[in-house]
């Protein structure tokens, strides 16, 4: 373990912007974790990058998670306990999973990003959301080392959100997510209209973990844009979530809208349908924009500052309020 100065944390998040650590240290255990904080020094702690967008330099010690490991532990008959440290790949979390054929995560596969950010966002995708596997999340309290235990209805889960994305930000480092999964009886979920259409297309009537995992990676794959060949960070806006009385207003200007089901008071509406009706999808500004296949998407072509992607993503905010009368809420963490 070694503290470097001043490095590019340009390789160390999707988007690939450039932006310097004043200092920087990569941590595989949590002894030394722990042996890092004794410096009492102003931190920021790094996880797989995914879910960021960096627009200055960060003037303090830079911790990169890289802990390893994975523990199962039978439940009951149906369930079963999984410890995951903070710096595993989640995708590839996701496909041993399915490689032991312990079901709820399928749904998940292909989400950039290291298992200890999961908590934080409430990842979700096609109609599955991680809160609904958590079991627990284990932390270290910064200021004081103390470890702290957070039980699922501790975390105040919510869409995109939880408690260590507002109260508790920055005050605690996530080291461990434990979740519970099934071994036999999963309920899979495909009901999602492009995951069904897909097995439909292979003629799969009665989907396997494997099969429901297939279908989201190709999906995705076909939908988004590759963090390794095109800067980004998947997701950038949350889908705005509207009454069904102002839904209904819109529906009368805008007959096409597409929208989900909430509850009996409220639809999700796609915002990156919204982006692209405001004329943004494809749209290149410099050497950032909105990616061509997926307006939800931002990406940088290259050499994009992180003040030029904020800059495009505060003028997308701005046209969806002007054209829809809603807000758009962004969905990455902007540093």
């Amino acid at each position: 373990m070694q503290i470097q100065h001043n490095i590019s944390l340009k390789n160390f998040n999707t988007f690939g912007i450039d932006v310097n650590a004043e200092s920087y240290v990569s941590v595989k255990s949590i002894s030394e974790l722990l042996e890092i904080l004794k410096l009492k020094k102003e931190i920021f702690i790094l996880s797989g990058g995914s879910n960021l967008l960096f627009t200055k330099d960060i003037n303090k010690l830079v911790i990169h998670l890289n802990t390893k490991g994975i523990e199962d532990q039978e439940l009951n008959k149906n369930e079963v306990l999984i410890s995951v440290q903070a710096g595993e790949n989640w995708h590839d979390f996701v496909l041993w999973c399915i490689s032991k054929n312990y079901g709820g995560l399928e749904n998940l596969s292909l989400i950039p990003g290291n298992v200890g950010s999961s908590p934080i966002q409430n990842i979700g995708a096609y109609g599955t959301e991680v809160k609904d596997t958590i079991y627990k999340v284990k932390t270290i309290e910064i200021n004081t080392s103390i470890s702290k235990t957070f039980k699922n209805s501790d975390c105040n889960f919510g869409y995109r959100n939880s408690i260590f994305k507002n109260e508790l930000k920055g005050k605690y480092i996530i080291t461990e997510v434990v979740f519970k999964l099934t071994k036999n009886n999963h309920s899979l979920n495909y009901s999602y209209g492009a995951i069904q259409f897909e097995l439909d297309l292979k003629k799969i009537t009665s989907p396997n973990l494997k099969d429901i995992s297939d279908a989201v990676i190709f999906i995705r794959n076909t939908k988004l844009p590759n963090p390794n060949e095109i800067g980004n960070c998947g997701s950038f806006f949350k889908n705005p979530i509207i009454s069904i009385q102002d839904f209904s207003k819109l529906k009368k200007k805008y007959p096409e809208i597409p929208s989900y089901i909430v509850s009996d008071k409220e639809v999700k509406i796609p915002a990156g349908w919204l982006i692209e009706q405001s004329g943004f999808k494809g749209k290149r500004i410099g050497e950032t924009g909105s990616h061509k296949n997926q307006a939800l998407v931002l990406v940088n072509y290259g050499n994009a500052t992180g003040k030029e992607v904020y800059a495009l993503a505060q003028n997308i905010q701005k046209t969806i309020y002007e054209n829809f009368g809603m807000p758009l809420d962004i969905e990455v963490n902007v540093i």
